[in-house]
């Protein structure tokens, strides 16, 4: 997973041949370009990077706060159980439950799928960031292969291999601009709320 953008030296020794080729070749004046296109491309990979960093960490943490709530869903079940077997007791017994009994089992159920809910709204978010980091990530690799065509371009002198790295700095924006509108809202508020009220209950 890329963190840093690669190519420093790359882009450098880029920017040194346009400048070579500017005080010696009038007609190369378009080297220039290429080295401006360059600067752009390595931007965009470090923007690409940092989107995708955040974009792994944020589904990370959505995925174990998923987790946490189906364990809160499980034990909620558990007690739920426990106190269903009690009440089945006491009507084979031919005793009547108490109305808390009764109260508690339908509260249980209620808040069951009210965890549900959020657990699954959270793996959700989970999987759109993990498709939004893998967008980035494969902006800053399309970056990159542009900005290693752009150095082929410099050396070579040959204006096919700039268009080819034009093509793969478009490709590379294309996926970084979807990829960042694609990033779900932060929400991480209510996940907040989620883990008080969760903390509370297990206080129960």
């Amino acid at each position: 997973m890329p963190h840093e953008v690669p190519m420093e030296e790359v882009t450098e020794s880029i920017h040194e041949h346009a400048h070579e080729a500017h005080a010696h070749e009038a007609k190369a004046s378009w080297i220039g370009a290429v080295a401006l296109c360059t600067a752009f491309l390595a931007t965009f990979a470090a923007i690409s990077a940092l989107l995708s960093s955040e974009a792994g960490n944020e589904s990370l943490k959505e995925h174990a706060a998923a987790f946490d709530q189906y364990s809160y869903y499980q034990a909620k079940g558990i007690k739920s159980a426990v106190l269903q077997n009690k009440i089945d007791i006491l009507i084979a017994l031919e005793k009547k439950p108490s109305d808390k009994d009764l109260n508690d089992i339908k509260r249980y159920k209620t808040e069951q799928e009210s965890i549900k809910v959020e657990a699954e709204k959270l793996v959700e978010l989970s999987r759109t960031h993990g498709k939004c980091q893998a967008q980035l990530e494969l902006a800053v690799t399309l970056c990159q292969v542009a900005i290693a065509m752009a150095a082929i371009t410099v050396l070579t002198r040959r204006k096919p291999f700039w268009l080819v790295s034009l093509i793969f700095g478009a490709a590379g924006l294309y996926f970084l601009v979807t990829g960042y509108l694609s990033l779900p809202k932060h929400e991480g508020h209510e996940h907040s709320e989620t883990h008080e009220v969760k903390g509370e209950a297990t206080k129960e």
